[in-house]
């Protein structure tokens, strides 16, 4: 390791502000990131934390100190990536963000084939709302965030990679089971919606406006944070919902849940990648962001075969 080890404990401290969270990060006891901190205290000569008051807070000498210890970690993955570099590999970290449709059902297979590749680069990941997973880039938490729709911001770069389908989804002995209905039917019964925030739901509700139907137009159901806790209601009897395809996957092959068609509905939407405003960009976000194109490349290309196939067999 390049970075002087209590510094990256003391950094990892002074984000938590909590040594048990830090130790969980760190993978080392609470009592050893306290002797960690308290031998870095002893090497400077004045206190980092402010133990008192119930609370952890850094001390003026702590607030000093972390800006460097920042700027350390980032030299350090820039030292490693060159060093790599020089060998025609990338190395370092990846940290990424993924909204919770990505995150759950597509992310695990982007990174399993981006490790084969760089096994250099070590990958850490979080999820939330398209919103939450935003605002980690732009506070510098994560290198670049998977998110659904495309957001219209300043501050980041935006980026499609790949369309999905947004599909309706009722219980497996609803009357809409397998049918086409009208907007007009979507209006009668409870609608289960993902929270503010979500990708997802702002896709549907322009989608619905598209179409003639306004959200408030609706009969309301519940909101909840998860896409499982989504398709859970729809099975309870609760209402219907939208939700990704690649999000009812498992219970449409067990005959838990079916689709309906909505008559003048379009619902696609695309994935996309977000990373920092600026030159495109390199080392391991670059390499990630090629093979994320390169995956829509091949979807794209397999969309085309399954078209002409089946064009060929009507």
């Amino acid at each position: 390791m390049i970075e002087n080890f209590r510094v990256r404990v003391f950094r990892t401290v002074a984000h938590h502000l909590n040594f048990s969270r830090a130790a969980e990060e760190l993978l080392l006891t609470q009592p050893a990131v306290t002797q960690q901190i308290k031998a870095l205290e002893d090497q400077i000569g004045v206190p980092l934390f402010d133990r008192g008051g119930g609370k952890i807070v850094l001390t003026p000498g702590g607030k000093a100190l972390l800006p460097f210890a920042d700027r350390m970690k980032v030299l350090e993955e820039e030292a490693i990536a060159a060093i790599a570099g020089a060998y025609g590999e990338h190395a370092g970290e990846l940290a990424i963000g993924a909204s919770q449709t990505i995150g759950q059902y597509l992310l695990p297979r982007f990174v399993a084939a981006f490790v084969k590749t760089h096994p250099k680069i070590r990958v850490t990941a979080r999820s939330g709302n398209t919103e939450q997973m935003l605002e980690a880039l732009v506070a510098g938490d994560v290198q670049i965030a998977l998110i659904e729709g495309l957001d219209q911001r300043k501050d980041v770069h935006i980026e499609a990679f790949m369309e999905d389908q947004l599909v309706l989804v009722v219980p497996a002995n609803h009357g809409w089971a397998e049918q086409e209905i009208t907007l007009e039917d979507l209006r009668t019964e409870p609608v289960l919606m993902r929270e503010f925030g979500s990708g997802t739901r702002r896709i549907i509700e322009s989608c619905l406006a598209e179409a003639g139907l306004k959200m408030k137009e609706l009969t309301p159901g519940m909101e909840l944070d998860s896409n499982e806790a989504l398709l859970n209601a729809v099975e309870a009897g609760l209402g219907y919902t939208f939700v990704s395809r690649w999000a009812v996957r498992n219970q449409l092959a067990l005959g838990t849940l079916k689709l309906s068609r909505v008559k003048g509905l379009k619902l696609f939407r695309s994935f996309s990648m977000a990373y920092q405003a600026g030159p495109e960009p390199t080392g391991s976000v670059g390499a990630f962001r090629g093979l994320l194109l390169a995956q829509n490349l091949q979807h794209g290309r397999k969309n085309a075969k399954d078209k002409r196939a089946k064009a060929s067999s009507n």
